[in-house]
Formats: structure tokens, C-alpha cells, sequence
């Protein structure tokens, strides 16, 4: 057997210490490992529970419902975390969304968003291959669609011979909105709904309500003749009339108004 030398045996019995000197740092390092592993879990866990959304509040939709809207924004697993969202939509507008100029996200409270929707200012939509073509008050096509919005009058009478998004309808004379727009506004303010508004070749205006027909003559008196209406149609609707409600020489001086039967 060979002998080992005092030399060789203090060399083994250190090299045996810093052996096991190494086995004690790589214990120390497991545990910290172990620690940062349980610290970043239990921050994870309190990063989605504690940030977790589990109330939205959606302000100024009428196209859309609050629902809807919330699908919208939240559309995967980050999104249901309230400071994901705060991060996400800092300083971004929410836009591309049919009928929705855009949408604000506002974090209440870090359980608790909004969504404040801001629409596009519709006046009318016109009928073009199929397609109901949404304008706004100057005229501005801003929506094509298949899809009826409540609420939002035809306009009929029009005459052109294309229709191009985000660009105006090509009409003869865009004086025409503006008179669309103060229409749209007066039915609004007496809650009237008109199903649809038709300007013949003489600018005659004659509105839409189901079966009944309204000729409201060449836009004057607008203001009078609509405040009268709501009154007339409040009584008229409970009978199931049918007809043409004739109000082209109403003034508050000559109320004079008369009703022809559908045969």
C-alpha cells in the first residue's frame, strides 16, 4: 500500500475543507434562490389578484352596450389587470371602432376602471349599393354598414352618383346638412324619431313615422311646426292612423293642420 507523505495529507485534508466550504455557498445559494422564487410567485400573485378588474363603469355609449364595450378593451388575460390597462392605454386613444369617434380608459381605483366613450356626431345615413352610409353634420361619410342603428334617421331625396368614405356626400348644395342637422336636432329636443326624412326636387321636407307621413312644407317655421308635432303624433299614434299629416302652412298664427286617410 502506498504511503501517503504529512505534505500530501495536509494537501487532501484542504482540499477536502474547501470542498466542503463550496457545499455551504451552494446551499446558501439554493435558499436564496428559493426565496426569490417564492417572493416573485407571492408578487405575481398579488400583481394580478390585488390589481385584478372587477368592476367597469362605461360612460356615453348609446350604440354600443356597456358589454359590449367592455369586451372591446378587455380583450385577453393582461387586460383584466387594472395596471396593465393604465400602462396599456397611457396616453392612447382607443380608435377603428364603428360609430366611436374614440374611448378614454380612466383606472378609479385599482379594482375598478372606466371607459368613457366619445361617438361620432351622426346626422343621417343614406342607402348606396346595399349599404347604409353614415354621415355626420357636415356631411362626411364616417360609416358604411349593413347594420341599422336605432334612432338615426334615412335620408331620402339626395341626389348623387358615388359615395366615398370619410369624404363628403357629393350633393349639389351642402347647405342641405346644415337644414339636416337642425332637423335631427329639433326631432331630438322633442323626442321624435323620425324613421326617415325626405327632401323632394323643391326642397319640400316630409317626415316618416311608421305609417304616418308628415309634410312639413319647405323648412319654414321648422321650430314651430316640430314643437306641434310631438303633441299631434302623441295622440295620432295610440289610433293607428294612417296617412299624411298635412302641415305645410302651420304657423303659431294659423294652426291649421289637417290629416288625409290612407285608402
Amino acid at each position: 500500500m502506498r504511503k501517503i507523505s504529512k505534505k500530501n495529507k495536509d494537501k487532501v485534508q484542504k482540499v477536502n475543507f474547501k470542498k466542503g466550504k463550496m457545499s455551504v455557498l451552494q446551499r446558501i445559494r439554493l435558499i436564496a434562490i428559493v426565496v426569490a422564487v417564492v417572493l416573485l410567485i407571492g408578487g405575481a400573485f398579488l400583481f394580478i389578484e390585488g390589481f385584478k378588474v372587477r368592476n367597469v363603469k362605461v360612460e356615453g355609449s348609446t350604440h354600443y352596450t356597456a358589454q359590449q364595450i367592455q369586451d372591446m378593451v378587455i380583450v385577453d388575460k393582461l387586460s383584466t389587470n387594472s395596471l396593465y390597462l393604465k400602462l396599456k392605454y397611457k396616453n392612447k386613444k382607443i380608435e377603428n371602432i364603428p360609430f366611436v369617434e374614440h374611448m378614454d380608459v380612466q383606472i378609479e381605483d385599482r379594482n375598478t376602471v372606466k371607459i368613457v366613450v366619445y361617438e361620432k356626431a351622426i346626422a343621417g345615413y343614406v342607402t348606396y349599393l346595399e349599404n347604409k352610409m353614415y354621415f355626420d353634420k357636415d356631411g362626411i361619410v364616417v360609416e358604411s354598414s349593413k347594420e341599422f342603428v336605432p334612432g338615426i334617421p334615412e335620408i331620402s331625396g339626395l341626389e348623387f352618383d358615388h359615395v366615398i368614405l370619410h369624404e363628403p356626400l357629393p350633393v349639389e348644395d351642402v347647405r342641405i346638412f346644415k337644414e339636416i342637422l337642425s332637423l335631427t336636432q329639433l326631432l331630438n329636443k322633442n323626442s321624435l324619431v323620425a324613421d326617415k326624412i325626405y327632401f323632394d326636387h323643391f326642397g319640400d321636407i316630409t317626415l316618416y313615422f311608421g305609417d304616418i307621413r308628415v309634410s312639413l312644407g319647405d323648412g319654414e317655421y321648422l321650430d314651430e311646426r316640430v314643437t306641434h308635432l310631438a303633441a299631434i303624433l302623441n295622440k295620432a299614434k295610440p289610433m293607428q292612423l294612417k296617412g299624411k299629416l298635412h302641415m305645410e302652412t302651420f304657423t303659431v298664427s294659423n294652426p291649421k293642420t289637417t290629416f288625409e286617410m290612407d285608402e
